[in-house]
């Protein structure tokens, strides 16, 4: 199914209609401010399994991180972050950043990797975060199984096309980027940068 939903004010019932999905372990493709992104309901592990299957990965060793609607989960998911580390979230979210954290005990077992830890992100993309508000609790995210996202996967339409028998929803928000979050480690005594993507690491820092 392809859905269209407005950038800046999404229609409610096309997103009661994602979250039903999501809540009965449904695998969604969705904007962000970044590039499109695949998703599902952290609590549904049947699902997460799903998307383990259809990227062909391992879900210990799978690198997923959680979309949040803001700060406010924060403490649900990670724990013991240091006040100049939440200061610099606070600065940089929303925004097109992937901070890595310290696990809490409510992130799903299966999701932590050896290190025990958690990926955060709050994108600066209204449906994203509309969605993760209607569902009350994060979405986990990871990027479409793709060799690398070209100018075709900027093209929602064209995502529907590949997907739409792989997935449950498709969610048309507008053409999408190529680029990726920046990701900032934030579990040593400074924050490392992981990956340069779209974010400046030295304004947040």
């Amino acid at each position: 199914m392809l859905l269209t939903l407005h950038p800046d004010n999404p229609n409610p019932r096309h997103l009661k209609t994602i979250v039903e999905c999501l809540k009965d372990g449904g695998v969604i493709i969705y904007p962000t401010d970044t590039v499109y992104g695949m998703g599902c309901d952290i609590s549904q592990h049947k699902a997460i399994e799903r998307i383990c299957r259809i990227k062909h990965i391992n879900p210990a060793k799978a690198q997923f991180s959680f979309i949040c609607y803001d700060l406010s989960h924060l403490s649900d998911y990670a724990r013991s972050v240091d006040t100049p580390t939440f200061r610099m979230l606070k600065k940089a979210l929303p925004g097109p950043y992937t901070f890595i954290l310290p696990a809490s005990r409510q992130v799903p077992r299966m999701l932590k990797q050896k290190k025990d830890t958690v990926g955060i992100r709050v994108p600066d993309n209204n449906i994203s975060r509309a969605i993760v508000k209607e569902l009350g609790n994060p979405i986990l995210s990871t990027s479409l199984p793709i060799e690398a996202y070209v100018e075709e996967y900027t093209d929602p339409e064209i995502i529907h096309e590949k997907f739409e028998n792989i997935v449950d929803i498709v969610i048309d928000g507008g053409p999408g980027g190529m680029q990726f979050s920046t990701v900032v480690d934030c579990t040593g005594s400074e924050p490392e940068l992981i990956r340069e993507g779209l974010g400046s690491f030295e304004e947040i820092v």
